[in-house]
């Protein structure tokens, strides 16, 4: 696994505003629904875009029409199933907390697919937007980019890009939930020597405060001329406070990389409850730094409750290094089972306690109540615990603040921690 570098992402992404976030707060968008409105249908089949739009009779058919309408608060963008657009589609309005934009699907068959190499997929520029039902494929660099605030993207399909959601340095307070992101398996950069080559993400975060939660992200992974293999299921490059929860990930490179140029920190990212398992001869859950890298330090990094199977020798669990302490990576109550090496830590090392490790080696120093044993899980691929396991009332207890808020202070199936938890992403 490459533990020397990373790309310097934000010299690769396209041109986008500077960041804008002023928030502190890391609650979800809104799940206020859009008030009456104007719904508007697009159908690549049987639409006709010098039609009014207004009615599923007289759908546009391109979304040249979506692009330049006036959308307000309050309206609606219905995409007819089953259709292939070329993209892109541009959102540039905005909405508001009591009536965001909402783009839905409508009739049946497969998501309407938006594809094309001149532009990203999906573009949103503005704030307090709902997008469900799109499905964005071979797209220029991101299949779905936000550069806006309070964005809820749910229940979308991300495919064969180098990004299947980015969110902008301007993007913040967003949601990412309920997606199936698969393949995105491009690189932007792939040349020798330069140790900058850079894609293959699930996700990608230049943004503050935004939620990643309830996905399936698989095959973020790429060959790399710089490293061999490269991708992330998500990728935070100087984007603090960010939660990463309660997804699944499968067959990725790594599960999460972070990094940050100079004057950067990405400072409080979160990861708890992700189930991360593979079968590449390759792979790891975290990789993170300290001041003496080029993109470090990343400070402030928490992974707490999260359960992880690799079992290729070329694996390791977590890496904090290049000056690692305390204030880059703190750990409590995950499960970690890999082939090679279940941790690193260098430095003043990290904090961890009340974990479950088994791997060939492990450098660092197991803080309270964590062993090394086998976790036992249930199999390869169901990363529960069987009865007996040493991961059962294992973890230590914590506050809420370790998960980034209340709502997310439950397991993988959703049950409510107790006062004696257990380590891992699933309570026994």
């Amino acid at each position: 696994m490459r533990l020397v570098s990373v790309a310097v992402i934000a010299s690769l992404l396209p041109a986008v505003p500077a960041a804008a976030a002023t928030e502190s707060t890391r609650s979800a968008p809104s799940t206020a629904s859009a008030k009456a409105g104007t719904t508007y249908y697009v159908d690549s089949r049987a639409g006709d875009d010098s039609a009014d739009g207004t009615s599923e009779r007289t759908a546009w058919k391109t979304l040249a029409n979506v692009n330049a309408a006036e959308l307000k608060p309050g309206d609606t963008i219905a995409v007819k199933r089953g259709s292939t657009f070329t993209g892109p589609l541009t959102l540039e309005a905005d909405g508001t907390a009591a009536k965001p934009i909402v783009v839905r699907a409508y009739g049946k068959g497969p998501l309407a697919k938006i594809g094309g190499t001149e532009d990203d997929c999906v573009i949103v520029k503005g704030d307090y937007w709902r997008i469900s039902g799109l499905r964005a494929s071979g797209c220029r660099w991101a299949g779905f980019r936000l550069d806006g605030r309070r964005i809820e993207l749910s229940g979308v399909k991300a495919d064969r890009n180098i990004a299947g959601v980015m969110v902008a340095p301007s993007g913040s307070h967003n949601t990412i939930r309920d997606s199936v992101l698969t393949d995105n398996n491009r690189m932007s950069v792939n040349d020798s020597g330069g140790d900058n080559d850079s894609g293959a993400f699930g996700v990608l975060l230049n943004g503050d405060d935004n939620l990643v939660t309830g996905n399936t992200i698989t095959g973020s992974y790429a060959k790399s001329k710089d490293y061999g293999t490269d991708g992330a299921a998500v990728e935070i490059f100087n984007g603090d406070r960010n939660v990463v929860t309660h997804n699944i990930a499968r067959d990725n490179d790594t599960f999460t990389e972070l990094g940050a140029k100079k004057g950067k920190t990405a400072t409080g990212n979160v990861f708890a409850f992700n189930v991360v398992t593979s079968k590449r001869s390759r792979g790891s859950f975290l990789i993170t730094r300290g001041p003496r890298h080029i993109v470090g330090p990343v400070k402030g990094t928490i992974a707490v409750h999260n359960s992880v199977y690799l079992p290729a020798r070329d694996t390791i669990g977590w890496s904090c290094h290049d000056g690692c302490s305390p204030s880059i990576l703190k750990l409590r109550n995950n499960v970690i089972h890999v082939g090679g090496e279940a941790g690193f830590a260098d430095g003043k090392g990290a904090d961890e306690a009340g974990g479950v490790y088994k791997g060939r080696t492990a450098r660092f120093k197991p803080g309270p109540k964590t062993v090394m044993a086998d976790p036992q899980f249930v199999s390869r691929t169901d990363l529960r615990l069987r009865p007996g396991s040493p991961a059962i009332g294992r973890g230590v207890k914590l506050s809420s603040k370790w998960y980034g808020g209340k709502a997310i202070r439950k397991d993988a199936a959703g049950k409510l921690l107790t006062s004696a938890p257990d380590a891992g992403a699933y309570q026994h």
